[in-house]
């Protein structure tokens, strides 16, 4: 037989639709869905008119090569100029920040980490487990939400390598609600600090996760968030102390190489923040519509998570029902997120509602009589 060097290809993507774990691609026209729960848009404020302007007004569009060869477009030397980094930082309460072109935390982390000893959330997202990997820094990860086991992970390793407890803000996928750290937990003195990726939780004023926690001003934090979930743009940003960024500057292999963020993207960002300065409520707006889809879910036999974000997931008996519930939202005029193993570390498949603050009381309401229809016969019992 001649060679075929993607035989194995084959084998694996049989094995995968076996297990109904096959994704796709679909794509996805300029105009948004008729009824669209399947974005990260939590705050609605993809396509606001003043952040699209913002947008289009940061031209150009590509990020004219790496930064420090080529310029940073996010800086300017005028002392009054408020510039895109600093209206982020105001917002973050941190003293200095790094924007990036990617939105996750895991590049950001790799160079932060290197030195240090990480105590990981179980629980934590693909990213931040891929940081700690990539980073070969010493990682010792703790039971989700297990404050004592972080308390006690940090206890085991005194002298030892600097400790950074890690978590995610959310866990929107999966959990009820994200766990604060134990107090021990926290930046106590120097070396032990704090990363926290802030990626999708719309807080306190549109704040996040750190000033939820009152860390905003914490010297021994260092945030990782993105400006593609709350902020409806792409790209992320890396916020702490002079000395963490300057060193981010000089030693990141995924900055140094990397191309800077495309103005458009933070320009975006930059008027999203305008506007959530301006309305402060669509943070609770958010929270408020994912409990009224919980409650009215749950009311009709369907087995939900009960949210703390703007996210609800809401449980299937098996990977090919989740696939085909999704599907069948979709032939009915509504886009849902669907997640499967690996996705979600627990094994259960389950539908992803986004609560975005945008949403109307009628458009709840076909959300919700919408899922209900579609829904599989058996995803109102319990799933083990």
């Amino acid at each position: 037989m001649p060679y075929a060097p993607f035989d194995w290809i084959d084998a694996e993507a049989r094995g995968r639709a076996a297990a109904g774990l096959v994704r796709t691609l679909r794509p996805r026209g300029a105009e948004p869905e008729p009824l669209d729960l399947a974005s990260n848009d939590y705050l609605g404020l993809t396509r606001h008119p003043e952040v699209t302007a913002a947008a289009a007004g940061a031209a150009p569009l590509g990020g004219g090569g790496h930064r420090v060869p080529a310029g940073d477009r996010h800086h300017r030397p005028a002392r009054r100029t408020r510039t895109r980094t600093r209206r982020l930082l105001r917002l973050r309460g941190r003293p200095r920040a790094l924007l990036r072109i990617r939105g996750q935390p895991r590049r950001a982390d790799r160079a932060v980490r290197a030195r240090l000893l990480i105590v990981s959330d179980a629980g934590n997202h693909a990213s931040i487990v891929d940081g700690c990997r990539l980073s070969r820094a010493e990682t010792a990860v703790v039971p989700h939400a297990d404050a004592e086991a972080v308390a006690k992970a940090l206890g085991a390793h005194e002298g030892g390598p600097s400790p950074s407890p890690t978590r995610s803000s959310p866990w929107t996928a999966t959990r009820p609600r994200s766990p604060r750290w134990p107090r021990s937990a926290a930046p106590r003195t120097p070396p032990c600090w704090s990363t926290t990726p802030t990626a999708r939780r719309p807080r306190r004023r549109g704040r996040g996760a750190l000033a939820a926690a009152g860390l905003a001003g914490n010297d021994g934090v260092v945030a990782t968030l993105t400006l593609s979930k709350s902020l409806g743009s792409q790209g992320g940003a890396v916020l702490g102390p002079a000395r963490v960024i300057d060193h981010l500057i000089n030693t990141a292999r995924t900055f140094i190489f990397d191309t800077g963020l495309a103005p458009a993207s933070a320009g975006g960002a930059l008027g999203a923040l305008g506007v959530l300065r301006r309305e402060p409520e669509r943070a609770a707006r958010a929270r408020e519509v994912a409990a009224a889809l919980y409650t009215r879910l749950t009311a009709a036999g369907l087995t939900a998570v009960r949210p703390d974000a703007a996210v609800v997931s809401v449980r299937a008996p098996s990977a090919d029902a989740a696939v085909n519930w999704a599907a069948d939202c979709r032939s009915a005029g509504m886009a849902v997120g669907c997640f499967r193993p690996p996705s979600v570390p627990d094994g259960v498949s389950r539908l992803r509602l986004t609560a975005r603050a945008d949403l109307t009381e009628e458009q709840i309401t076909a959300a919700v009589d919408t899922i209900v229809a579609t829904a599989p016969r058996q995803a109102g019992a319990p799933v083990s």
